[in-house]
This record gives C-alpha cells, sequence and structure tokens, in this order.
C-alpha cells in the first residue's frame, strides 16, 4: 500500500482574540489527503486558512484538533520535515551573500559537506537557472530570480515533498512561466508538490488536483480535469465539413467524407469553478 506524501484529519485551528471571550477559526474540521508524486493545488481568497493550513503542517502552528501527517510521519515530530523543502511566499535572504553562498548556508545547515554540497549548489543553479548569475549578491536579483534561488534553497536537501507559498506571487509574465516549467519538471523527477496560489490560470496549467477552501472549510475538492468539465455536453472537433454538415453532423460524421479530429467534453475555467465554489460558502 502505498503511504500518501500528505495525510490532514479533521484539522481545526482556533486563534483567542486578545482581551475578548472569542476566538478566530482559521481552519475548520479541514480533511484532505496528496498521493505521492502529484502537485495539488490549495485554492482560496485571502483568510480562507491555507496559508494556517501550511504552517500546521510545517510544524510552525499547532492544531486546536486533528493531526496532519507526512509520508506516514505525524508533522508534528521534527524526523518529518527530513522530507520536506519550503519556499514562502516572500523569501527573505541575506542581502549581500551571492547565490553560490546563500545554497552553500541552507546546505550546510541540512548537514551538506564538502564536494557533496558544492556539487548539489552546482545542479540546483543550472535547475533554476541561474548559473551565471551564482557570484552576484541577491540584493541585485529581480523578484522573480529571487524566487527561483528560494525554490532551488528549498531543493538542497533532495525533498520528496515541496511545499509553495504563492510561488508566482509579484513575479512578471516571463518570471512566471518559468517557474511553472521548474515545477512540472520537478513533477518529472517524482518530487510531490503542495502549492497555494490566487493565480488560478497558472494552477491549472501544473496542478493534478485541487481543492478550494473558503471561511477555513474545504467547499470543492477533486481532479482538475473533472471539476473544469461540463459532463453533460460534448464538442466535436472538424475537418472538411460541407457547410450544411452542423445539422446533419449526429447522422453523417462519416457518410459526409469529413475527419473527426477530436471528441471532448467542453471545459469551463478554473476561475468559474473558483468563484462557484467560494460564492456557495458564503
Amino acid at each position: 500500500m502505498n503511504v500518501p506524501a500528505v495525510s490532514i484529519s479533521r484539522l481545526s485551528k482556533h486563534y483567542p482574540l486578545p482581551l475578548r471571550r472569542q476566538r478566530v477559526v482559521a481552519v475548520n474540521d479541514l480533511s484532505l489527503e496528496i498521493a505521492a508524486g502529484e502537485i495539488y493545488g490549495l485554492l482560496g481568497p485571502n483568510g480562507s486558512g491555507k496559508s494556517t493550513t501550511l504552517k500546521v503542517l510545517l510544524g510552525l502552528a499547532t492544531p486546536t484538533h486533528g493531526k496532519t501527517v507526512i509520508f506516514g510521519v505525524d508533522s508534528r515530530d521534527y524526523r518529518s520535515h527530513r522530507s520536506v523543502g519550503f519556499l514562502p511566499e516572500n523569501p527573505y535572504f541575506y542581502r549581500y551573500l551571492t547565490a553560490d553562498e546563500t545554497l552553500r548556508f541552507y546546505g550546510r545547515i541540512c548537514g551538506l559537506r564538502g564536494r557533496k554540497l558544492q556539487a548539489r549548489i552546482t545542479e540546483l543553479l543550472l535547475l533554476v537557472g541561474l548559473e551565471e548569475a551564482r557570484h552576484r549578491r541577491v540584493a541585485e536579483y529581480s523578484k522573480g530570480m529571487l524566487q527561483r534561488i528560494g525554490l532551488a534553497q528549498a531543493l538542497i536537501q533532495d525533498p520528496q515533498l515541496i511545499v509553495l507559498d504563492e510561488p508566482t506571487a509579484g513575479v512578471d509574465p516571463a518570471g512566471a512561466h518559468q517557474i511553472r516549467d521548474l515545477i512540472l519538471e520537478l513533477k518529472k523527477r517524482g518530487k510531490t508538490i503542495l502549492l497555494t496560489s490566487h493565480l488560478l490560470e497558472q494552477a491549472q496549467e501544473v496542478c493534478d488536483r485541487v481543492g478550494i477552501m473558503s471561511r477555513g472549510s474545504m467547499v470543492s475538492e477533486g481532479n482538475l480535469n473533472e471539476l473544469v468539465t461540463i459532463g453533460d455536453q460534448m464538442e466535436y472537433l472538424i475537418q472538411g465539413a460541407p457547410s450544411d454538415f452542423t445539422e446533419k453532423i449526429s447522422a453523417l460524421a462519416n457518410a459526409s467524407g469529413a475527419k473527426l479530429l477530436e471528441a471532448r467534453k467542453p471545459r469551463v475555467s478554473l476561475e468559474r469553478v473558483f468563484l462557484e465554489a467560494t460564492r456557495q460558502s458564503k
């Protein structure tokens, strides 16, 4: 039996309000499971509980109720974090270190030394496209370059689970495209990726499954293709059809000599699924 990369069971997180006998429910009875090797998008408006969920999963916050597990190990156990790489939404790096020095710093924290560390640094800089900028100070980096060096540091110990919090936030279209390609490349290498994003079009390009949160609860979840497919309709893409073929398409497709190139179900955008799901939860 394959062990899920992430298993979240009935997770709740409440924050008390100072000087009041009230509390804020950031996450409410959330359950989800992420299979090894898939890209899972956790989507939702601001304040929906996405970041709180990540914090609990990464051991940065204690759950009020429920349990989070990483590859079969409770996430409150520090040993579960050995298989995790994390890129926060706004990563901070020492401005006067170069990319090479930055990765060396994080590599040594993870226990890497000598030639093994140097080889890993070179491999990652090539992967994220920063080999030519390896000796430039990160203070000179653009937002897109900072996100890519952040992704490199998240990969330094070769984790099996990569958690990305808004990986393309503030990045221009070209930089976002590069990061998207990197995410897809990591999937090819067998990595599991959990990402949050408010850029739904980009999430639609990379995710295998998505979960949509609103007000701390999961309001829609499933395979991306199933969520954006209109189930009771079918589209036909036909080449060489005569002008009157539309009316006769069902009965005469073969007899007319037209070539049926593709039959598929029409799709809606992930943005539409997102808006409908969050609207219903209000």
